[in-house]
């Protein structure tokens, strides 16, 4: 017989191994968690390597007695002062001078190609590679896409480290990521890469571009919390594996440091590019030829859709494969090789980045029936159409004007085609809105081509007319810029 004590002795003692035994678990996966920080920092650190440029550049010696005010001219813009001394007094000796910067960048292959951030070389005259062991090396650009923001350089080295290269199209919202960089490298003067901890806050993230430079495009980025600062740029972001996952491009921040809104390009998404870099090649980017727009609940109702999912193709360019396939003004694209399409940014996205020469299935919705059409993917242009513009004057011939809901529109003469530039003389030129009306309130403004109204081709202004009188309740107007809805006044 056990006695009474005894056996209240071995309750306690089992209730105290099982009490010890979460926290003993809990210890061990922080260990563990720990220690997989470590390996990746052990294991790419060495792969990640400091990126010291430098760009010469030029600026006129003013002579003594003239001091600057004012604005400094645009970017790409003539300089309005320098071209004022030039005139008057001829052209000035330049005084030259340099200026430094610094990024990562991640060494991808054993030849010596580094992968990083288009911005960081941009205009450089003379690139350093230092490595994380003090090593440093002349580079060479072999590839940059402005883009994309991604570029190649190459050092000549032996027995480099190189980094594996994940997948990030399996990366899910909430998985750690760590960010390798030499942030500051310039204060900190060390070329020993730093990591810093988070994870994913989001996938398919899409950031504006400053105003002065909208030949990038910032979409379909991994967001993550993990610190990004500047000399991050160009990075690599690592899963647990240490695996590349993503290149770190952007900090949103109004200060300029990190606050927990980190981007990086999807690893996939380089690897594309780089195959062409490496190589020396331009990069080839997708183009079916259609101007889209997104689906408001107004325009929903309007074709009968059962969603806004899917964007609204609003135009077509002539020649293009989306002509020639069959595309139409006012389908409604759902899915692109069988994915669905959510928005404008996500279709551009997959067109841009399908390869040239392959046909695409684009599924659309036209007059309420699903349509399965295949347009092979072309490249892009060299140069994309003049963008409409939405601001002109009336034009100084005097032309018969029709009015209706707010808009006075013309007939398409030579004179107002020179002026606002449209494809063809088919259609009506608005060349004024009303303020506060129907029209105004939609969205059109002076300077809009309207082409259809409820679906019918407007070829000239009394066909306009004739639509006009006939149209009652929400109008539907395709115009080149896309579609609008026109309500009805409410006076």
């Amino acid at each position: 017989m056990i006695s009474a004590t005894r056996r209240y002795l071995i309750a306690l003692l089992a209730v105290l191994v099982v009490c010890a035994l979460p926290l003993q678990a809990g210890a061990a996966d922080e260990v563990s968690l720990q220690n997989a920080f470590t390996d990746v920092a052990e294991k790419v650190g060495p792969t990640v390597v400091t990126i010291a440029m430098e760009r010469t550049g030029r600026v006129p010696l003013v002579a003594p007695g003239f001091r600057r005010f004012g604005p400094q001219a645009a970017p790409g813009k003539p300089d309005p002062f320098e071209e004022f001394i030039k005139t008057y007094f001829g052209n000035l000796p330049q005084a030259e001078f340099k200026q430094q910067g610094l990024g990562s960048g991640v060494i991808i292959n054993k030849e010596g190609y580094i992968v990083t951030n288009q911005h960081v070389i941009e205009n450089a005259t003379k690139i350093t590679a230092i490595l994380s062991d003090g090593r440093s090396f002349p580079a060479q650009v072999i590839g940059e896409d402005r883009r994309s923001d991604l570029a190649v350089i190459k050092i000549e080295a032996a027995n480099l480290p190189v980094a594996e290269l994940g997948d990030s199209d399996r990366l899910k919202p909430g998985q750690w990521t760590i960010a390798i960089g030499n942030p500051f490298g310039y204060l900190m003067r060390s070329p020993e890469p730093t990591i810093t901890v988070g994870v994913i806050s989001a996938l398919h993230r899409s950031i504006p571009v400053p105003a002065n430079d909208i030949a990038r495009e910032y979409m379909n980025l991994i967001q993550t919390d993990a610190a990004i600062n500047p000399g991050n740029s160009g990075g690599p972001l690592c899963d647990l594996n240490g695996k590349v996952i993503g290149i770190n491009v952007a900090v949103f921040s109004q200060a300029g440091g990190s606050i927990g809104m980190n981007f990086a390009i999807p690893v996939n998404m380089a690897k594309k590019i780089l195959e062409d870099l490496m190589q020396g090649r331009k990069v080839a980017y997708g183009w079916l030829g259609i101007l889209i727009q997104d689906i408001t609940p107004q325009m929903a109702n309007y074709f009968g859709l059962s969603s806004m999912e899917g964007i609204l193709i609003a135009g077509i360019y002539k020649g293009t494969s989306a002509e020639k396939s069959g595309l139409k003004p006012g389908d409604v694209i759902t899915k692109f090789n069988g994915a669905k399409v959510a928005d404008m940014r996500d279709l551009t996205y997959k067109v841009l980045h399908s390869t040239i020469g392959e046909k695409a299935r684009i599924c659309v919705i036209r007059d309420k029936k699903e349509k399965v059409i295949e347009a092979v993917i072309e490249p892009q242009p060299g140069q994309a159409p003049p963008p409409q513009k939405e601001e002109e004057k009336e034009p100084a011939v005097k032309q018969d004007v029709s009015v209706w809901r707010g808009i006075r529109a013309v007939s398409i003469t030579e004179k107002t085609a020179s002026q606002l530039g449209p494809g063809d003389r088919k259609g009506v030129a608005v060349i004024d809105v009303e303020a506060d009306s129907p029209a105004y309130i939609s969205g059109l403004r002076p300077g809009d081509i309207i082409r259809e109204m409820n679906r019918g081709q407007v070829t000239d202004l009394n066909g306009y007319r004739r639509a006009a009188e006939a149209a009652r309740g929400n109008v539907l107007l395709r115009t080149d810029k896309g579609y609008f809805i026109v309500g009805e006044s409410e006076k």
